[in-house]
Parts: structure tokens; sequence; C-alpha cells
């Protein structure tokens, strides 16, 4: 299924752009997803934020309240909607109780933001099996199970006739886009995402779902840590720039029927700065029509090196 029919009631005139919809929000509870999940309330939509209450490197937090909860409260006090779920999402039963915990709140569920993550940063000769586990496993398999549940829901009702108006918006990072050193683990998790995105696009749009991801740079406990002195918000009252709350709306947008179309892409986000990034394209080629040697393959390669756009930069390099 290829068109925008759907069961959704449109909003009426001077509504919120997500009226009537049911979005889940991961990592919600601080950060860029709080900052989505407030946005999404604002816009008229009913929130599923999750948050599994970790600390920044991902070990267990203590409280008597989790982030999850708190966020919820926060929207419910301003008037919206909004429910709580702390599962931890990068394993089968977490997802399976996120999607649940939406349909059986809200009978049905049209936007599914990925965001919970942490990092554990080390350079990579000292970077441990552990670490480069745990920081892949939150980050990539945390957006594939809870992609796969959502899916398979909308799946079912495009089959009944009830085509979604879909929508996914994973959270990938400049990181996954040119690398960051001391980030192994990390970069390869979020470039792993971009990856999950184009294909999730591709098998799903059948269905109704379209599926983008954004690369957003954001003040957030992850970044504040490694780039503490470029990430501090202003103390003059000017723009501030590395605000979290900058990137929801792209991310708010997306997540929308007004998105209508836009599928399988990638956006930076940061400040009042949005990009469509363009990925890996072809460029300079050479073609022998036969076995190259590898003197011939070699000096073809400098050849087309010189032709070609200079790499971008590591993120830390230099």
């Amino acid at each position: 299924m290829t068109d925008e029919s759907t069961s959704e009631t449109p909003p009426p005139a001077g509504a919120g752009l997500c009226a009537g919809r049911v979005v889940v929000v991961t990592g919600a509870g601080r950060g860029l997803g709080r900052a989505h999940a407030l946005a999404f309330a604002a816009e008229g939509a009913r929130v599923v934020v999750n948050d599994f209450g970790v600390r920044p490197d991902g070990t267990p937090a203590t409280g008597a309240r989790g982030p999850a909860d708190e966020v919820a409260a926060e929207i419910r006090a301003a008037g919206g909607e909004a429910v709580a779920h702390a599962g931890d999402v990068a394993t089968e039963t977490g997802a399976a109780s996120l999607v649940a915990t939406a349909l059986g709140t809200y009978g049905r569920l049209d936007t599914l933001v990925n965001n919970a993550g942490f990092v554990r940063d080390r350079m990579l000769v000292n970077l441990t099996e552990d670490e480069w586990d745990a920081v892949v496993r939150v980050h990539l398999k945390g957006h594939f199970l809870p992609l796969r549940h959502a899916a398979a829901h909308w799946r079912a009702e495009a089959k009944e006739g009830r085509g979604p108006r879909a929508r996914v918006v994973n959270t990938s990072s400049g990181a996954g886009l040119a690398g960051s050193v001391g980030q192994a683990n990390y970069s390869a998790a979020k470039a792993g995402v971009l990856g999950l995105t184009l294909v999730a696009a591709a098998e799903l749009g059948r269905y109704g779902v379209q599926v983008n991801a954004i690369a957003p740079a954001a003040r957030t406990r992850m970044t504040e840590r490694t780039f503490a002195e470029t990430m501090a918000a202003p103390a003059d009252g000017t723009f501030d720039a590395m605000a979290p709350e900058n990137v929801s709306p792209l991310v708010v947008w997306l997540g929308s029927a007004a998105s209508a179309g836009v599928t399988g892409r990638v956006f930076a986000a940061e400040g009042g700065r949005i990009t469509v990034m363009e990925g890996w394209r072809p460029g300079p080629t050479a073609d022998k029509q036969a076995r190259w040697t590898p003197a011939e393959a070699g000096e073809s390669a400098r050849g087309l090196l010189a032709e070609a756009a200079a790499a971008e930069p590591v993120h830390g390099a230099g």
C-alpha cells in the first residue's frame, strides 16, 4: 500500500499538527527525547514516554520516581495526554510492551521516535568488548526492536484495509555520518542506524509507513561530557544554539501526517539550521573492462582520488 489513506481523522483547523496522533518516544526522560515528547504533546499528540532511567553510561540509576514518569506528569500538568513506559527497548520484551502500551492505552500507534541511547567513550585500542556491545546494543538493537514491533502492527493494519499514515524518526549522529575520535562504538552504531533507516523506508512504504533519520547536534547528558565548552548554554540570554528544543520542530513535522512523501532521508539539525544529507553517491570512476593488476589498480585509485572531493574530517581529528 503506497497511498496515504487512513482511519485517522485530520486535525481541525487551528488544532495542533499532531492532533489525534499517538506518538512513542524512546529515551524521552531527558535531553532530546524529553524535548521531542513535550513538543509532540504541544502539537496535540498523545505521547508514550519511554525511558529506562539509567545513567549517561547506561549503568543503573536510583530514585523513587523515574524520568519517564516525570515527563509524562509534566505533559499532563500542561493539559496534554501521556503515559510512562520504563522498559528496556533493547530487549524483545521491552520493545513489545512499548508498542502494547500505546495500543492498550490509546488504541492506536501513529509515530515512533527512536532516541534511546548512552555512550561509553574510549580510544579504540582501549575499548573493551563489553563497552562495544553495550553501546551498539542500546543504539542499534534499541532502534531495531521497537521498529520491528511497530512495523508488524502497521503491516497488519494495512492488510485489514486501515492504511496508516505511520511515521518513524530514527536518531543517528554526526558521529554516524563522519565518525568521532574516541567513539568507535557509538559511531559504528549510529552509522548502522542510517542503514537500518534506508532499508526500513524501502520495505515499509507499501504499508503506509515513512522512515527518516536525523543527525542532531544539541546539549544532552552525553554531549556535555565530551564537548563541555562548546555545548554550554550562553550566559547572556542570546539564542541557545545547542538547546535540544531546537531539534524537536523538525522531528514533530517528520512524525506528522504533514510530512507525506518524505521517506528514506537523513536530516542534520543544529540550532536554527536544517540540512538534507546526501550520503554516499558515486564519484569519479574508472572501468578497464578487464582485471586490474595491483599496480594498475593503485595508479587508477590515485588518479580518481585526485578528481574526487576531499573526505569530510572525522570529529575530533587534527
